[in-house]
């Protein structure tokens, strides 16, 4: 993708979404007096009233083009059939069920990192950090309803297992364009991923233990009534198989409502309802999504992203501040796009020339890259993951910052393991 000129005043409006959104929320301590829609629509009147592209029709244009992108088309799709089959799947008492089920098996200290594992274990199955939440945030959210815990806590904890996913699943959008830019093999990458992220794992994993405990969880198990359940697990085989998201989503949707039906637990109209709600629930996420994709484009287009880029390769000076400067690349062009397979498409071929340049290992450009489009990615109020979840909950997503264990510790990780030239083996001497 060619860059346009640097130009570090295209910044300005991703400046503006955060003083608007995160500042005033931390200095009012409630994060919830300022709306994440408002705040967009704000930085984007100032994207479109800065913006270069002549009149201000065509500038408007350029914006819902950014907004039109294919891409960003596609998550809205997704967020509409996740939130029709999240609403029915609840209405239908899939969420109870499945609460009940998972309480019965983990005991209460083990809650949530029970959970962590398990989305874990489906996002590197199925390689999309999204539908993992999608599938396992409304179990998440009835789980802290029922025992006391807090719903922030739960939902961060199913962000992290997804996003570890994201990063080493084999079928991960990331994975695939990251190793293909680099010139690597995917199974290459994973061996060199694996080293740092699987520490990373286990020790969150101790931390939700102890944090889940604090927590005072107590519950009583219900009747598990295992037909309920099984929407909920025929969405996760068909997602582990390799099955189409949109096409699993709509599987769920389809079989929450089928037994729903067969159960007495709606008639046809309180499936259609129950539909109808999910999707007008989804409505800020959408607005958000389609705001932030045409503030993003603008950026792009008037050359915030290439200014970026400009200034972390000029002073490189060993291999060592090529892979920082590698890292910092990929994760501003991630916080600029809030896309991480899009910040990796355009970071990429520019990560490749510095890796050669300075002697570093393919393997361990395409690794480092990955991490951090996907620290970045988990963290970043404004990606689809941290929307998601909190579209499907009751809180912001600045609630759930706070418990992302994960991706801030494998952050940490990475970086030393550049400091320190983790693992040895992968690191050509240079500098």
């Amino acid at each position: 993708m060619e860059l346009p000129r640097p130009n570090p005043w295209a910044l300005i409006p991703l400046g503006v979404f955060l003083v608007i959104y995160l500042a005033v929320s931390i200095v009012a301590g409630d994060f919830y007096k300022m709306p994440i829609t408002v705040a967009f629509l704000l930085a984007s009147a100032v994207a479109i009233a800065i913006s270069k592209g002549g009149r201000l029709n065509r500038r408007i244009e350029l914006f819902c083009r950014g907004a039109a992108d294919s891409n960003i088309l596609m998550m809205v799709l997704i967020f509409i059939l996740a939130g029709a089959f999240a609403q029915t799947a609840k209405a239908m008492g899939a969420v109870d069920a499945t609460v009940n089920l998972t309480m019965s098996v983990l005991p209460d200290n083990l809650l949530a990192p029970g959970l962590f594992l398990a989305a874990c274990f489906i996002s590197i199955s199925v390689g999309t950090s999204v539908g993992t939440i999608v599938a396992l945030a409304p179990v998440a959210v009835g789980i802290a309803g029922r025992t006391g815990l807090e719903e922030a806590l739960m939902l961060g904890v199913i962000v992290s297992g997804a996003m570890f996913g994201d990063n080493l699943s084999f079928i991960s959008d990331t994975t695939i364009v990251a190793t293909r830019t680099q010139g690597c093999k995917m199974s290459d990458k994973f061996k060199l991923n694996i080293r740092i992220a699987l520490p990373i794992a286990v020790l969150t994993a101790i931390i939700y233990m102890v944090v889940g405990y604090q927590g005072g969880a107590s519950y009583e198990t219900g009747t598990i009534e295992w037909v309920k359940v099984l929407p909920y697990l025929a969405v996760l085989v068909a997602a582990v198989s390799g099955v189409n998201v949109m096409l699993v989503l709509f599987l769920g949707i389809l079989l929450s409502g089928v037994t729903g039906l067969l159960t007495g637990s709606f008639d046809v109209w309180g499936w259609t309802a129950s539909m109808q709600s999910g999707i007008n629930n989804m409505g800020e996420l959408i607005i958000v999504t389609l705001l932030a994709g045409g503030m993003l484009e603008l950026i792009r287009y008037n050359g915030g992203i290439a200014w970026i880029i400009k200034k972390l390769t000029s002073h490189i000076r060993s291999s060592r501040g090529a892979e920082a400067s590698i890292a910092a690349l990929v994760s501003f062009a991630d916080m600029c796009t809030a896309n991480n397979t899009i910040a990796l498409i355009m970071s990429g071929p520019i990560a490749k020339d510095i890796a050669d340049k300075y002697g570093i290992d393919p393997r361990r450009s395409a690794s480092i890259l990955d991490i951090f489009s996907c620290v970045m990615q988990g963290i970043i109020p404004y990606g689809a993951q941290l929307l998601m979840a909190a579209g499907l909950s009751n809180v912001s997503p600045l609630e759930i910052m706070q418990y992302l264990y994960y991706p801030y510790l494998l952050g940490i990780g990475a970086l030393l393991a550049i400091r320190f030239k983790y693992p040895r083996k992968y690191s050509l001497i240079k500098g």
